[in-house]
């Protein structure tokens, strides 16, 4: 690589659209601008295979935005990657068609098996996972688990079990009725019994759970333990029973018990829930000692993927 230059990468995901811009040299990384739009791209349409119009527009409008910052800070290279919610919608093409005209920006729609490379890339620049690992990353429309250890990916899949689809499927009641929970937990059993096969022969010491929701789950139990909030700017290390004990709380809570608590941002107040009966779910089953979270994930190892880091 000639010099420092500037990438940015966008990670287009069901809930929430990332720009992440970076100045590059071939020795080093430093991020300039790390953007996020809550967009619910899922909302009202993912398990009808439909971005619903509103969510549509609420998509574009974001990437119009993104365009300008990319403009506002001479980028030399974008790249973009569409998930979930992009690839398995109806009129997904037909939104990437609308981003290219009104943005110039070129979305290429990755399949799971893509995404949960770029996750084990980007997570693998926060937490070496020097043990066997399993990543775990809860999108709105999947879920990717990433059997690894820090040389290689061992086993890798994507379900179509993320939050937005779950909640929208399940959770009907404030709060989530004891007979929703037990639906998801059932329907978790069905999907992901080749997940506790491949557990079996690889023997995962350590869950690491991929930002998003966890990092709202760091945030709860630093702040239940009575611990300053922190930055948490690479990674956090969780105690087993303090995540219990608020993924516990959290599926017992009403909605606006969950408004009204600033640790957990907007666009997660009614997913959290789904994503934490997935994570107990998870705990529970595997019984892995060691419980981590990656402050980076996809977007990360997109960036290092598109540089050649």
């Amino acid at each position: 690589m000639a010099g420092m230059e500037k990438v940015a990468v966008l990670d287009l995901g069901t809930n929430t659209f990332h720009l992440l811009i970076a100045e590059v040299s071939a020795s080093s990384i430093k991020k300039v601008v790390a953007e996020q739009r809550h967009v619910k791209l899922g909302e009202g349409g993912i398990n009808q295979g439909e971005i619903a119009p509103t969510a549509f527009q609420r998509g574009l409008e974001a990437l119009l935005s993104f365009g300008k910052l990319i403009e506002e800070h001479d980028v030399n290279k974008v790249k973009a990657v569409g998930t979930s919610a992009l690839r398995s919608a109806g009129n997904g093409l037909s939104f990437v068609e609308q981003v290219k005209r009104f943005t110039g920006i070129e979305i290429e729609l990755i399949d799971g098996e893509k995404e949960a490379e770029l996750i084990y890339k980007g997570v693998r620049m926060a937490i070496n996972p020097e043990v066997s690992s399993l990543i775990m990353d809860i999108g709105g429309g999947s879920v990717e688990f990433i059997l690894c250890d820090a040389k290689e990916i061992l086993w890798k899949k994507s379900y179509p079990v993320g939050a937005a689809r779950l909640m929208d499927r399940f959770h009907k009641s404030d709060p989530i009725a004891s007979t929703e929970a037990e639906s998801i937990r059932n329907h978790l059993d069905e999907v992901l019994s080749d997940l506790k096969q491949q557990a079996l022969t690889y023997k995962p010491e350590l869950l690491i759970g991929s930002a998003g929701a966890f990092e709202s789950f760091a945030a709860l139990v630093l702040n239940k333990s009575g611990r300053e909030q922190q930055v948490i700017t690479q990674s956090f290390e969780f105690d087993r029973q303090e995540l219990l004990l608020v993924l516990e709380e959290l599926i017992s809570s009403t909605h606006q018990q969950r408004a009204d608590n600033t640790l957990i941002i907007p666009v997660r107040v009614d997913m959290i829930v789904v994503a934490a009966i997935l994570t107990r779910y998870i705990l529970g089953e595997l019984n892995l000692p060691g419980i981590r979270m990656s402050a980076f994930s996809l977007k990360e190892g997109l960036l290092a993927e598109t540089i050649g880091f």
